[in-house]
């Protein structure tokens, strides 16, 4: 599975970036950085990734860290796939 594939593809259609997200790299920055991803989206960006890769994340395991790039998400996302 390509996982830095799949979390781009979640963020373009989570928000509506309309292939934005592919022009990414692990460095770019997230949150403060994306105007489209306010709280609302960050809820939304979780549950989608959540159904995507099948796990489940708990309130306490998130903070700005995780959205603070690319590269942190993905991180993020390869150990709760690894837990």
């Amino acid at each position: 599975m390509d996982i830095k594939g799949e979390v781009v593809a979640v963020l373009d259609e989570v928000l509506s970036l309309k292939g934005r997200a592919r022009g990414f790299s692990l460095n770019t920055p997230l949150l403060g950085a994306i105007p489209e991803l306010d709280s609302m989206a960050v809820v939304a960006l979780i549950t989608t990734l959540e159904e995507r890769f099948g796990f489940t994340v708990d309130d306490d395991e998130i903070d700005g860290s995780v959205f603070a790039s690319l590269a942190s998400l993905i991180d993020f996302v390869q150990g709760k796939l690894a837990a």
